[in-house]
């Protein structure tokens, strides 16, 4: 491939455009997931059942990251792009219908459905955007680690302002209007996105194999293993575990009692989520980037995925060592989670560096789409492990069960070698 110059006008302008519409679907994914969670389980869903109403969004992931990278490839990214944001339109819709007097069965079944079709247009969305980084990032040193930090780093922010209107909608307006509003506003910026996308983006090859989406960089593949187990060891206590734990602490069950614990809950989620998204924003400054070889950033990222596993291990300690819930204990777990925070938002900022750094412009899409499809797997895992999790040993199994992940994690990374040539990235 070509490459650009280092300033890349007409790619800045393409790369604002992508980076417009995926912070548009980030914030309704995020307050769709805690509209979807609190309703839920205000109607008495258990853990279990709570995630399973998000297993098919994760499984969704994994079999559409795969297809995605192949569709991207074949027919263009901005085909993905506008085919992601069109099915979360129709999947807002479609879960504006659910009705109250259905059967727990059958609201789980359609639920569940929704969420897989929202999970099909989460991935395509995804490995369009963070593949058109590759593709449009100017090739100065540093430039690359630099773009795909800030589109990381700002959608992550603008998903914790999708949890706190999330949850902010619920208590306001309740769930049919919350879902139609979004749908419609989301629409809005489909059509002026559509209308104004500038050139840059590639439109794709007649000539690409699905069998391509499989990787024979061992980097590729080393990395993708870690991530399915650093974004496990995040979900297994984010998607069911803290939510369920903080409504049992904060909530006295009258009308009024709920709707103070869902603010205090999405306030929390989405200050987590901002917090973490600020940290990726800045990640390339706190790792100097700019000055350092890839042999360096792989040596940090093994580095601080070890310094992970401390905060879950330390805080399932802590739980089961206090025995019963206290306001000390709550707020020290909210500390201990913004620390996880923060050192997760580095190990992930340098995860989406390296993915990008170890891929060509010929077979991005493939790699980044195999790589979000161990996201997906990661995502899934900890998803299931949630629910069964807190339902059998409650939030100090899940913590512990983050810290043995993050072990793994660390295996994962500690396999990733600096490419001496270009000879091994095919």
């Amino acid at each position: 491939m070509t490459e650009a110059p280092a300033e890349r006008p007409a790619g800045l302008a393409a790369y604002l455009a992508v980076t417009a519409a995926y912070w548009a679907f980030m914030l309704t994914d995020g307050a769709l997931r805690m509209l979807v969670l609190l309703h839920f389980h205000t109607l008495g869903f258990s853990p279990v059942q709570l995630a399973y109403l998000f297993v098919l969004y994760e499984i969704a992931g994994v079999v559409t990251n795969l297809s995605a990278g192949w569709i991207a490839a074949r027919f263009g990214l901005t085909s993905t792009l506008y085919a992601g944001l069109t099915l979360q339109v129709l999947a807002l819709l479609a879960l504006a219908q659910l009705d109250p007097a259905w059967s727990v069965t059958a609201s789980v079944v359609y639920v569940m459905a929704v969420q897989g079709a929202s999970g099909v247009a989460k991935d395509l969305s995804k490995m369009s955007a963070k593949s058109a980084v590759k593709l449009l990032a100017p090739t100065v040193q540093g430039g690359l680690f630099r773009w795909v930090a800030l589109l990381t780093g700002s959608k992550n922010a603008v998903k914790g302002l999708g949890f706190l209107l999330g949850a902010g909608l619920l208590a306001t307006v309740g769930m049919k209007t919350a879902v139609l509003g979004m749908a419609a506003v989301l629409f809005l910026i489909l059509v002026a996105v559509w209308l104004g996308m500038p050139g840059g983006l590639p439109v794709g090859r007649k000539g690409a194999k699905f069998r391509e989406v499989f990787s024979g960089n061992a980097n590729v593949n080393w990395l993708s293993f870690a991530r399915v187990f650093l974004f496990g060891a995040r979900d297994v206590w984010f998607v069911v575990g803290i939510p369920v734990y903080f409504y049992a602490v904060l909530s006295d069950g009258t009308e009024a009692g709920n709707r103070a614990a869902f603010f205090m809950i999405g306030s929390f989620m989405a200050l987590w989520i901002i917090l973490y998204g600020a940290v990726q924003a800045s990640a390339p400054r706190l790792m100097r980037a700019a000055t350092r070889s890839e042999a360096e950033i792989i040596a940090r990222a093994r580095a601080w995925t070890a310094a992970l596993i401390v905060v879950p291990a330390l805080l399932a300690a802590l739980v089961v060592l206090t025995g019963e819930p206290a306001p000390w204990l709550t707020a020290t777990i909210v500390v201990g989670l913004l620390v996880f925070g923060g050192i997760f938002a580095v190990n992930s900022a340098l995860h989406s560096y390296l993915i990008l750094a170890f891929t060509t412009g010929e077979r991005v899409t493939m790699d980044v789409g195999f790589y979000y499809m161990a996201n997906a797997t990661g995502r899934l895992l900890g998803t299931l492990l949630s629910g069964a999790g807190y339902q059998i040993g409650g939030l100090p199994l899940c913590l512990g069960t983050a810290a043995a992940m993050l072990v793994l994690s660390t295996f994962g990374a500690g396999k990733l070698r600096a490419a001496s040539s270009g000879a091994d990235r095919r």
